[in-house]
């Protein structure tokens, strides 16, 4: 039986789909015939790369910001596929994009952040893909929320379509300063925590906003297990027509995932899982005596509860918590904990002392 053309590449998005790393690079934005096949060509030459995305529409926060090329870009993704033989992905955020995506051949389709945030949007994709055999990778939303993250991919899965995945980049948050959009590495954790047999790969580009810190993100990335990276690549990305300052050329790209150390999951050695047991269990006994001790604080609240409740005080004593940051920021520093740990510890240790205190108030 001879094999077709859209076999073959279907079996190699299958063998991209199951491998790690997963690496998708490409421009934020089609802009050129030109500039798509040359940077395709770059990043085939590169010898890492599994897939190339390259966005077509671009929702923008502001009008008259470039909003993207438009379906006439997708000849010029379909012709890069000839030329590179690298598998193709685009965003979509509506019924009208996930067809016109679809008939161009596009291989893998995502949705992007702007698009999980709002359910509508999402339901109408899912609608869109009723009945379609195609991968779908489904991005955070932008606000920390991974109620609205699960709620996209059971609408997607609720479809019909079998093989979902993650893309971590990262969330909009008031008072970051480093990143275009903090990590919450928590969150991402989370996630895949609830989704164990789904893949999630880390796009660094949109977390970093610039090129300085991406190596650093993606490494971090990998160090936790995550299953690929989505870096932007562009041919002259100085001159990129959207996010210039994220992106990097293909051989920058390429120096990067040689940089890169690629961690594994496990090792087959039993030295190794016997030593990191031992260490596990100690951990483990630490918790316990963690959470006895816990309870005990909890409960010295509750009586501190009484007090306030008896003598008609507010629960909330600001300079009394001020008080108790400040002395532990002091310790903290001495025995290697960072201000930023100490600081969502005792906010959750504060937190449930404050329910507790509250119990006793309305009873």
């Amino acid at each position: 039986m001879q094999v077709t053309e859209t076999q073959t590449m279907k079996e190699t998005v299958q063998a991209a789909w199951g491998k790690k790393p997963l690496i998708i690079s490409g421009p934020c934005s089609a802009e050129t015939e030109e500039q798509v096949l040359a940077t395709a060509q770059g990043l085939a030459a590169i010898g890492q790369v599994d897939m190339l995305r390259a966005g077509i529409w671009k929702p923008r926060t502001k009008p008259g910001m470039f909003e993207g090329i438009g379906a006439k870009g997708l000849p010029w993704l379909q012709q890069a596929k000839k030329l590179t033989g690298l598998p193709t992905t685009v965003e979509v955020a509506t019924g009208k994009q996930v067809e016109d995506a679809l008939t161009f051949d596009v291989d893998v389709l995502w949705i992007g952040a702007r698009t999980t945030v709002n359910p509508f949007s999402v339901q109408e994709v899912a609608d869109a893909l009723r009945g379609v055999e195609i991968p779908v990778l489904i991005k955070n939303p932008i606000n920390p929320d991974l109620e609205l993250w699960s709620g996209a991919v059971e609408r997607v899965a609720r479809a019909g379509i079998k093989q979902i995945g993650l893309i971590h980049r990262g969330f909009s948050s008031y008072g970051n300063t480093e990143y275009r959009n903090a990590p919450m590495w928590h969150l991402a954790i989370e996630m895949k925590r609830r989704n164990p047999g789904m893949i999630i790969i880390n796009d660094p580009s949109h977390i970093c906003g610039r090129r300085d810190i991406l190596m650093e993100t993606a490494q971090k990335a990998i160090n936790l297990d995550f299953d690929g990276l989505m870096i932007e690549s562009h041919i002259d990305p100085d001159n990129a027509w959207s996010d210039a300052k994220q992106q990097v050329t293909p051989e920058k790209l390429g120096e990067m995932l040689r940089s890169i150390i690629w961690r594994r999951e496990d090792v087959n050695s039993e030295e190794f899982h016997a030593a990191l047991e031992k260490l596990r269990q100690q951990i483990n006994h630490l918790d316990d005596e963690l959470m006895q001790i816990l309870s005990q604080r909890m409960k010295i609240a509750e009586k501190i509860g009484e007090y306030k409740k008896n003598n008609d005080i507010t629960i909330l004593q600001t300079n009394r918590w001020n008080a108790i940051l400040e002395r532990a920021f002091k310790q903290g520093e001495k025995i290697g904990l960072s201000k930023e740990f100490i600081t969502k510890y005792f906010d959750a240790v504060h937190m449930e002392s404050i329910n507790h205190q509250n119990k006793i108030m309305n009873s």
